[in-house]
């Protein structure tokens, strides 16, 4: 990884963290469900979509505080989506981050209100950011909520447990992470560009932009369940295999999914230069998700 970048992500995740774990601490909470709600939620993490609000931000030289509530909001979303997908009905998996699942510890329906609290809380944490205008904080939600609901990851969800036992064309697999992984992706560097106001056209370069990255993300995810360290990963391997999951590698085969990573990272960074900024940290990132190891 770039010395600059590493640098970067981890000054900010170290700072996020910390502003993460002040969150609920004196809210009227029950205590268990609190406690559920902060075990994932502060289970650590690369904090990419956090990170992707800050360096997005600082390319567009504004200030990263006015980003950091809906950075919050959004590892919130993020985190619920985690507690769900691991729980028996969906994925069934005990180890998440290398610590045991939500449902491991507290129960299933603790687990699932924990997702449910931090969900609704995501929305409330962005209305009241009085460092944005009313008018941002209205349309960071609209956002949110098309990026993570059905029109978003809720939907690719779905469409990812439909396809299981049947073999999808690499068109109808991208549609699916475009919504499953790639809307949750694409919404950090939108919504960054929201903040900072920034003209139509940068606005839509930084979304395709954003959109090469998220299928990136998700490739690289598929060749991770293969060939990925679970130490390093904090999760098992091979799930997508037991559960018969549609996967770049399984329908394009090691070499092709590695050769589709490539095509979505340079594609990303070919969008960068039609922006008129310095883009060296968002070039540096998509880089750093071609060689990722967890």
């Amino acid at each position: 990884m770039n010395a600059t970048l590493k640098t970067f992500m981890s000054e900010k995740r170290k700072w996020f963290d910390t502003q993460l774990s002040l969150i609920f601490q004196d809210a009227p909470i029950t205590p268990k469900l609190k406690q559920a709600m902060r075990y994932s939620l502060e289970a650590g993490g690369k904090r990419i979509r956090p990170i992707l609000i800050f360096a997005t931000l600082n390319m567009l030289g504004k200030n990263e505080n006015l980003g950091l509530r809906t950075a919050i909001g959004l590892e919130m979303i993020h985190t619920y989506s985690l507690i769900h997908d691991d729980l028996p009905a969906m994925d069934n998996d005990d180890l998440r981050r290398g610590k045991p699942t939500n449902h491991c510890v507290f129960g299933e329906a603790t687990a699932i209100l924990a997702g449910d609290g931090l969900l609704t809380s995501a929305f409330q944490i962005i209305a009241e950011d009085r460092m944005l205008e009313l008018e941002t904080r209205t349309e960071m939600i609209s956002l949110l909520a098309s990026a993570a609901g059905p029109e978003g990851m809720v939907g690719g969800q779905e469409d990812d447990i439909e396809a299981e036992e049947k073999t999808l064309s690499l068109q109808d697999l991208i549609l699916v992470h475009r919504r499953k992984t790639g809307k949750l992706l694409r919404f950090p560097v939108e919504a960054a560009a929201v903040i900072a106001k920034v003209e139509k056209e940068i606005y839509s370069t930084l979304v395709r932009y954003a959109e090469h990255l998220g299928l990136a993300f998700q490739i690289g995810d598929d060749i991770l369940d293969i060939v990925g360290d679970e130490k390093k990963l904090g999760k098992p391997i091979g799930s997508d295999v037991a559960n018969h999951k549609n996967t770049y590698v399984s329908l394009l085969g090691m070499t092709g999914a590695k050769e589709k990573l490539s095509q979505e990272i340079y594609a990303a960074i070919e969008q960068l230069k039609r922006i008129n900024c310095e883009s060296s940290l968002l070039n540096d990132l998509a880089l750093y998700l071609l060689e990722r190891t967890h």
